[in-house]
């Protein structure tokens, strides 16, 4: 697993890079070689220590974001929720997963950038652009990478559309729906 640490507004020292490089790199059984791990730090309001570790593996993103009063427990909580996302999901990621990645016994314990746009002159004001390359697959794929994601909403090309732009989102009553082109 390759890895990418970035200092928000904070400098870390390395021994705190280190510690999360170990901690996520047991994650690494999970994941075919190609994976790559974005680890994000950053002191929030009220002294809270924000992680947000963001790994790319076989074109599904896992994405994960925890804020405690410590770096070292956020970025052990931060690790706990993503391999319990994993487990979770353990049928629907298998195909996606290394081979044989939940033999063993866990012990206890395209990277994106995101720079501000300039604001523009106008009524309305982009505070974030995110760029992507949109695949094709199910709708149960882009429902399942959704929430890797914990994201309320998830773009992508339906395959059962012929690969139409397609939108599935997270209603308030806990199903989900999808808004699709016209045609």
């Amino acid at each position: 697993m390759k890895f990418v640490m970035t200092d928000k507004k904070v400098d870390m020292p390395k021994r705190i890079h280190a510690y999360a490089e170990k901690k996520v790199g047991k994650l690494d059984r999970f994941f075919k070689e190609d994976a790559d791990a974005s680890v994000t730090f950053s002191v929030e309001k009220d002294r809270l220590n924000r992680v947000e570790i963001t790994i790319r593996s076989g074109g599904t993103i896992y994405r994960v974001s925890e804020s405690t009063s410590d770096m070292r427990a956020s970025i052990d909580a931060a690790v706990a929720t993503l391999e319990r996302q994993i487990r979770r999901n353990k049928t629907r990621l298998e195909k996606r997963l290394r081979q044989g990645a939940f033999e063993r016994v866990l012990d206890l314990d395209e990277v994106a950038t995101f720079a501000p746009d300039e604001p523009e002159e106008g009524e309305y004001r982009i505070v974030r652009r995110k760029t992507f390359p949109i695949k094709p697959m199910t709708r149960d794929e882009a429902i399942l990478q959704m929430n890797l994601l914990d994201h309320s909403f998830f773009a992508f090309k339906d395959e059962d559309s012929d690969g139409a732009f397609a939108v599935v989102y997270r209603r308030n009553d806990g199903d989900y729906g999808i808004i699709e082109d016209e045609k």
